[in-house]
Parts: C-alpha cells; sequence; structure tokens
C-alpha cells in the first residue's frame, strides 16, 4: 500500500509542472488580449500574433528583451519573461487558428 501512495505521489509530481505550465503560459496569453486583440488579431500599428511562425514570434521577444528591437511598451514587458515563457508563448500563437 505504501509503494502505491508513493509512486502515485511522484507520477502527480512529474505531471504537475507540465500542466501548471500549461496553464501559466494561457493565463500570460491573456494579458496580451489588451494591445493584440482578444483573438490575437491585431490592430492598426499592433501586429497580430495569431499564426505567426513559433521562431518569429520567440525571435522578436527575445529583441525586446536585449533591447535590439525598440518599443514603447514591449521591450519593458518582455524584460520580465523567462525563457520558457518565451517559449511558451511563442508555442501558444503560432497555433492559433
Amino acid at each position: 500500500m505504501k509503494i502505491h501512495i508513493i509512486v502515485a505521489g511522484i507520477v502527480a509530481l512529474a505531471v504537475a509542472p507540465a500542466s501548471a505550465q500549461t496553464a501559466d503560459v494561457s493565463i500570460l496569453a491573456s494579458t496580451c488580449s489588451g494591445c493584440h486583440g482578444a483573438n490575437a488579431d491585431g490592430s492598426g500599428g499592433i501586429p497580430g500574433l495569431k499564426g505567426q511562425q513559433q521562431a518569429y514570434i520567440a525571435d522578436q521577444l527575445k529583441a525586446f528583451k536585449g533591447g535590439s528591437r525598440p518599443a514603447t511598451v514591449m521591450n519593458r514587458l518582455a524584460k520580465g519573461y523567462t525563457d520558457e515563457e518565451i517559449a511558451g508563448l511563442a508555442l501558444h500563437f503560432s497555433r492559433l487558428k
């Protein structure tokens, strides 16, 4: 019985971070809707994110974060993203249709 509990605990720990990471990226991505639109279609001078190439989104976020791509807001926002969050956001928006 004790072994079953231990195994269940190990499995729960192994699965939890993956599902938590997915949830965190979805929440993080939802904050982008304020500027990029509810469907990530963009508006006016703000580009759409929906369906963009994953590598392109990641590269642009890294450029904002590193300061090589100037911006009024995105450079400040991107500085707060971890590399994992950037990768997650890039994947998330690239999968939107």
